[in-house]
């Protein structure tokens, strides 16, 4: 039986899409390829232990609340406390709060334009 071997992409829509890969460019050092307006994740440039879950939710759950949003994004950072001096130079406004999911160091930031998305950032030892 043929099976999944992991994730090939997040695609999502974007008010501004260059204006969101710039200040993702700007604020958090994302590589964006000019010829598709994203950026690329090597498995070979990840941390060792580092990995991805894929996790469908009820769609009454409140596990992303505030954001009215179906979906998030976890993001692999290599400085945490760095990322989110960053990115609240960047305009954003981090939680502060653990997320309390059992990974080290996470927390919920809410990025520019509103609570309109919950994204965590997962710091790697």
């Amino acid at each position: 039986m043929a099976k999944v071997l992991g994730i090939g992409g997040v695609f999502f829509k974007a008010r501004n899409p260059k204006q969101l890969a710039d200040w993702y460019a700007t604020w958090l050092g994302l590589e964006i390829d000019p010829s598709f307006g994203g950026a690329h994740f090597r498995p070979t440039s990840l941390p060792e232990k580092t990995y991805t879950v894929w996790a469908p939710f009820k769609e009454t759950t409140d596990y992303f609340d505030p954001s009215m949003r179906p979906f998030m994004i976890n993001l692999i950072v290599d400085d945490l406390s760095g990322a989110l001096r960053q990115v609240k130079k960047g305009g954003c406004k981090p939680d502060g709060r653990p997320a309390g999911i059992g990974i080290r160091n996470v927390w919920l930031v809410y990025w520019p334009g509103g609570k309109q998305s919950r994204t965590l950032a997962t710091e790697v030892a």
